[in-house]
């Protein structure tokens, strides 16, 4: 079986370059406009160390220091870095402990290697509120967990009830710790990764009219899910919970119907515009998600995007491998989305005369391309005639078979014969019917149906939409029979 690979061809935005890009600054600007970040990290001498920071759900290594004798080094450039959650990495590649890098990069370290949680940042307010808030955090933590333990192994109804009341009372004194500290410096990076974490508490069902309105929880969760946090705000990328939290909103607050996949996508990007990381970031991640979806139809989603971004401009950023994957990619799908009327097609029979697929009457039509040759096509297709001699003749299906090979004609003839597949229109494209489609410069069939693997299947309506497409001949029947059940 042919299939194309698309993943991994995209590559937009390079971290690595962005943080090592050089540029001439004033020496005078340097103390406001770049970093300068001093660090003595003990017993280590003589030696690289590195800063790393999240990026999406990887890692990513954004610059170097050579420690000196006394354990002595510095970050320092003349430009700063994106604000988010940083870390310290060793010669050895093991992170050692995180900082937050916000807008204020003049600060001093002071660290030992053996004492990780003793870490002394000199200069920054933003890592004097994360210190104090891990300290808070993990002694809570702690006490929440003993708590935990011990209401599991609680043996009456008043221990059960008095643990429990305080493990709520423990996660309310953390949660009003946020809360207080987004008050108080509203504008922090700490504010923004905690408003970045929440994730709305689903209230109770309200009794509407005397009905409870069950679906109510849903929606105010999906509603406020993304409260207080701005999709142009680079920062998002440097953290390591917010593409966890993006993948987990998708797979259950959004419907997979690609028509809500859409809005939603739109929203974001629109929002994420003036980002320059989280805008590139976030195309990407979407194209690279839809381009070859995980369910039928939702390629609709990346020819949205493809006719809404990348064929408006947005393509500055693309390599010339990854501009011609998605071009190419786009112009296959935009012909064969579902609900669309199905691309002409008006090929040779076995016999030399012209078989449109416009002309087979039928309740549905499944247009199958093959190839005689295609070790997974000699398996699929037999099994293509065989349910549609044990159910779907009976129920009027007709099947508008192609061979996608010119070249291989006897082997077509052949294995039709050998077979049995008898009441299909067989058909192929000619040599000279290709060239001349390609001299005017028009799509093939190839290209209309996309074409990219063998077998490709499709099922047509009556009025030859398409209503399925690269499914298994099981999920082709069950559709089928769903059809016909709706209809009685």
């Amino acid at each position: 079986m042919k299939r194309i690979s698309i993943i991994g061809l995209l590559m937009i935005y390079s971290v690595f370059a962005s943080a090592q890009a050089k540029k001439i600054v004033p020496a005078q600007s340097l103390a406001t406009t770049g970093k300068s970040i001093s660090i003595t990290l003990t017993p280590l001498k003589n030696c690289w160390i590195y800063l790393g920071s999240y990026y999406g759900k990887g890692k990513a290594l954004v610059d170097s220091a050579r420690l000196d004798e006394n354990s002595k080094g510095i970050f320092k450039g003349p430009n700063k870095l994106t604000s988010g959650v940083y870390f310290v990495v060793s010669p050895q590649l093991t992170i050692q402990f995180e900082l937050l890098m916000d807008k204020e990069q003049h600060f001093s370290i002071v660290a030992d290697t053996a004492q990780k949680d003793k870490v002394v940042i000199t200069g920054s307010l933003e890592n004097q509120l994360f210190k104090t808030y891990s300290s808070f955090s993990n002694t809570r933590g702690k006490e929440l967990q003993e708590m935990e333990k011990a209401y599991h192994a609680a043996t009456t109804t008043a221990d059960s009830n008095r643990l429990r009341n305080q493990i709520i009372a423990g996660d309310k004194a953390l949660q009003d710790y946020r809360e207080d500290l987004i008050k108080k410096y509203p504008n922090s990076l700490m504010a923004m990764l905690f408003n970045t974490m929440k994730r709305p508490t689903a209230p109770p069902v309200p009794i509407v009219k005397n009905v409870p309105d069950s679906s109510y929880p849903y929606r105010f969760v999906k509603n406020h899910f993304w409260d207080d946090v701005s999709f142009n705000d680079d920062r998002l990328l440097r953290t390591p919970f917010f593409e966890t939290k993006l993948d987990f909103y998708y797979k259950y607050y959004v419907s997979p119907e690609s028509d809500s996949i859409i809005n939603e996508v739109k929203y974001m990007l629109l929002m994420a515009r003036t980002g320059k990381e989280i805008f590139p970031y976030l195309l990407t991640k979407f194209t690279n998600k839809y381009i070859n979806p995980e369910f039928m139809g939702q390629d609709k989603v990346f020819v949205y995007l493809f006719e809404n971004f990348y064929a408006k401009g947005d393509t500055t950023l693309l390599n010339p491998a990854s501009k011609k994957t998605i071009f190419e990619r786009a112009y296959s799908l935009m012909a064969n989305q579902l609900g669309q009327p199905a691309p002409a097609l008006d090929l040779t029979d076995s016999t030399g005369k012209t078989q449109s697929l416009y002309s087979v009457q039928a309740p549905f039509t499944v247009v199958a391309f093959w190839d005689p040759n295609c070790g997974h096509c000699k398996e699929e297709i037999p099994r293509l005639d065989s349910i549609y001699k044990a159910k779907w003749k009976a129920l009027g299906v007709a099947i508008y078979s192609v061979n996608i090979v010119d070249t291989e004609l006897p082997a077509w003839k052949k294995f039709i014969a050998e077979k049995q597949l008898n009441n299909w229109v067989h058909v192929y494209q000619t040599k000279e019917a290709r060239v001349a489609i390609e001299k005017a410069g028009q799509a093939g069939y190839k290209q209309l149906y996309d074409v990219y693997k063998t077998p490709t299947l499709y099922l047509l309506d009556k009025e030859k939409h398409i209503i399925a497409k690269q499914l298994s001949i099981e999920q082709f029947d069950d559709l089928i029979k769903a059809k016909l059940a709706a209809k009685k």
